[in-house]
This record gives structure tokens, C-alpha cells and sequence, in this order.
């Protein structure tokens, strides 16, 4: 959680707003990556692309 706060304080001290959006696919793909070594979520990914 110390990260996020980290990347928060340094996004709004020097007006990097145009990070968010690319941290939030990135741990969209991080969350996708996970849940696809569960089994049934990897026919999901497989759909997407």
C-alpha cells in the first residue's frame, strides 16, 4: 500500500495525471494474468484476444 501512496503523491505534486489511466490497465492485465492460472479464467482471456 506505501507504493500506491508513493505513485499518489508523485502523480499529484508534479501533475502526472496521464499515469493513472496506464496504472490502472496494468494492474487490470496483472489482475487478468492471476486469475488465469485458476483454470476457467484462461478461456476468458483467450476470448479477448
Amino acid at each position: 500500500m506505501e507504493f500506491l501512496k508513493d505513485l499518489w503523491m508523485f502523480t499529484k505534486e508534479r501533475k502526472k495525471f496521464w499515469l493513472a489511466p496506464i496504472v490502472i490497465v496494468l494492474v487490470f492485465i496483472g489482475l487478468l494474468a492471476i486469475f488465469a492460472s485458476s483454470g476457467s479464467a484462461g478461456a476468458f482471456i483467450y476470448t479477448l484476444f
